[in-house]
C-alpha cells in the first residue's frame, strides 16, 4: 500500500487524463454523424474497450471526420 501511495503524484494525472481523453472521444462520438472509416456503433465499441489511450487515440487518427 505504500508503494500506491509513494506513486500517486504521478498517476493521478495519468488517470485524469486519460479520462478526459475518454469522455471527449465519446461526446465527439456520439455528437458527430461522418467518420472517416467505420460508423457510430463500431467507434463506441473500439473506444470502450481499449479504453486505456489506445481507443480514443485511434478514434482521432482514424475515425475522426475532419469538419
Amino acid at each position: 500500500m505504500d508503494k500506491i501511495l509513494e506513486f500517486l503524484p504521478f498517476l493521478l494525472p495519468l488517470v485524469l487524463a486519460q479520462f478526459a481523453l475518454f469522455g471527449y472521444t465519446l461526446y465527439h462520438i456520439l455528437t458527430h454523424k461522418t467518420y472517416k472509416h467505420g460508423n457510430r456503433a463500431l467507434w463506441l465499441m473500439i473506444t470502450i474497450l481499449l479504453m486505456n489511450f489506445v481507443g480514443p487515440i485511434l478514434y482521432f487518427l482514424l475515425g475522426k471526420e475532419d469538419a
